[in-house]
């Protein structure tokens, strides 16, 4: 569905002509904008209407990115995504929200609003003091309705490039993740036995800070937990999620769907892989009942502990073409995710689509780097870099000054023989390096 009809973008009773040129540029603005650029598109289009020190995105639909953030660097660069998947659990509808929240590590006003359909959440640091009394909130509300509509529309149409650098960007997180959850749980586990030795005489001492330490230890697990479950998705779910996209199609068509599930204890799909095979089958599907004489189209999913298998199959004369467009382009985000498509035509008995994703990325090949005669730092950044982390996130996760990761980057361009951030990217992918 286009957001142009989304029901839950409310028509304006306002005439075409009447409204501001500036406002309809914003529009125009958030509907062509990339999705990396779209948190600052729409903050430049509600600013006007509600300032705000900082706007968050907490989009799940994005797992290589889940956040999108503009304004204040001091809050955008501190907010973490336990915090703001505790505010989005206080809402408990699509209407507007105003209180205090932490934040950044501390208490903010916001300003929140939850996109129904897609769970998304908008977050406006420092609004207002009365934002429900504001002429410009049921603007920004359209405004974000329309943005977290677009940004559903440009994942599932999401090119190449971007489905295998969000797939890096989450191996990558997952790994810091599990890197930082393993050196904290550590630590504390070791604060804890000694805190618990009875050699030590200030008993009410002892007691208070073991608990404060049971607590970092819960909400650390908790904190790993959900970014794994940003990351992956259960197979099942997956499946289930896809039998909602087709429901429509089911219902008006005519058309019967028949669905084989995938077994429940299959292995979790990495979220990349998970929203192309959705957005594969439901082209497909379409491709197929677009054809005479199809009554039925059946479509399973099973996982071998390595890859998604997919079959879908129609009941048609067996007239789809393998190399018609609407096919490759299908083709070219399964090739994206260094998946495979093969496709069965049988005159007279319907045609027969095969599809294997692997839920690996692919393990690099030794030596493919080392004529870059990289040192093990150097190598490290390039990864980051790579993953689409910035000089300031990655001088935190490593422990250094943003200074230090400056002089890394143009030791790296001097051996890569580049000239910028992207070359050097681009250069790393054509030699395996994810």
């Amino acid at each position: 569905m286009s957001a142009a009809h989304d029901p839950s973008l409310k028509q304006s009773t306002t005439p075409l002509a009447d409204l501001p040129w500036p406002l309809l540029q914003s529009v125009a603005a958030l509907a062509d904008a990339p999705l990396a650029q779209i948190a600052e598109r729409l903050r430049d289009a509600t600013l006007p209407y509600m300032g705000s020190s900082a706007l968050v995105i907490f989009t799940e639909d994005c797992t290589g990115r889940p956040q999108k953030k503009a304004g204040d660097k001091e809050i955008i660069s501190k907010v973490s995504i336990i915090e703001l998947d505790t505010l989005r659990d206080t809402l408990s509808d699509e209407g507007p929200w105003f209180g205090e929240a932490e934040l950044a590590g501390q208490t903010l006003p916001v300003l929140a609003l939850k996109h129904a359909s897609s769970n998304a959440l908008l977050v406006l640091t420092d609004p207002p003091a009365d934002p429900g009394r504001n002429a410009g909130l049921e603007l920004v509300t359209y405004l974000w309705r329309l943005t977290a509509r677009r940004i559903r529309e440009k994942v599932a149409d999401a090119p190449p490039s971007y489905l295998l650098e969000s797939r890096a960007a989450s191996a990558e997180r997952l790994r810091v993740t599990a890197e930082l959850t393993d050196l904290h749980s550590t630590t504390l586990e070791t604060l804890m036995a000694a805190l618990r030795s009875s050699s030590l005489d200030d008993a009410a001492a002892r007691t208070t800070v073991t608990d404060l330490t049971a607590k970092a230890l819960i909400g650390l697990r908790t904190h790993s937990d959900r970014t794994t479950d940003l990351v992956r998705e259960p197979v099942a779910k997956a499946f289930e999620r896809l039998r909602e996209d087709l429901r429509p199609l089911t219902r008006y068509s005519g058309i019967e769907i028949e669905f084989i599930e995938p077994p429940l204890n299959g292995r979790a799909l990495p979220g990349e892989v998970a929203h192309a095979a959705r957005a594969i089958v439901r082209g497909l599907v379409l491709v197929m009942t677009e054809q005479p004489d199809v009554s039925r189209v059946r479509t399973q999913w099973d996982c071998d502990g390595e890859n998604l298998l997919i079959n879908v199959r129609d009941d048609g004369r067996g007239a789809l073409k393998a190399d018609a467009p609407s096919i490759a382009r299908l083709d070219r985000r399964v090739q994206a995710l260094t998946g495979q498509l093969r496709i069965d035509v049988m005159p007279g008995w319907g045609a027969d689509v095969f599809v294997t994703l692997p839920l690996d990325l692919p393990t690099r090949p030794a030596g493919d780097v080392a004529g870059w005669d990289l040192a093990a730092r150097e190598l490290e950044v390039l990864q980051y870099l790579v993953a689409g982390h910035r000089n300031r996130t990655i001088a935190s996760t490593l422990g250094i000054s943003e200074n230090t990761v400056k002089f890394h980057v143009r030791n790296l361009f001097k051996k890569l023989e580049v000239g910028s951030r992207t070359e050097a990217i681009a250069l790393a992918h054509s030699h395996g390096l994810r």
